[in-house]
């Protein structure tokens, strides 16, 4: 019996350990902006790291590549809604709000349904070109 014990011990220790090297590496990730892999996530993407503090304004840069990370994603994954998409890319509503209205502006992403019901999708035209 004590075989079967110390057998026992020593899977919960080997898995205890690679949750903590899984911890680890996905601290490192999101804290340098790598968005910590993660099931269904598409690249390398993520979002980016928050080192601006509370009120700090997102650089155009960064609000362009959510857009682009979204625009992707929904094109590969039409007729979701934001929570389903956020779960996927790591992403909050907040962080996606701005860089949603402005697709939707330019006629790059196509909105079906109001409040929690929207679901998004790409227009035929897809993601018209960068500006700058």
């Amino acid at each position: 019996m004590a075989n079967y014990q110390s057998e026992i011990a020593r899977l919960v220790e080997g898995f205890v350990s690679q949750l903590n090297e899984l911890w680890r590496r996905q601290a490192i990730d999101s804290l340098m902006g790598n968005g910590g892999g993660g099931r269904g996530r598409s690249g390398g993407g993520g979002v980016m790291p928050r080192l601006r503090g509370r009120g700090g304004k997102r650089t155009a840069d960064e609000i362009e590549g959510l857009a682009e990370q979204f625009v992707e994603f929904v094109k590969a994954n039409p007729g979701l809604r934001i929570e389903q998409i956020n779960k996927q890319l790591g992403t909050t509503t907040k962080d996606l709000a701005l860089p949603i209205r402005k697709l939707v502006s330019e006629g790059a992403v196509k909105v079906k349904g109001s409040k929690r019901a929207t679901t998004y999708s790409v227009s035929e035209s897809g993601r018209r070109s960068k500006k700058g």
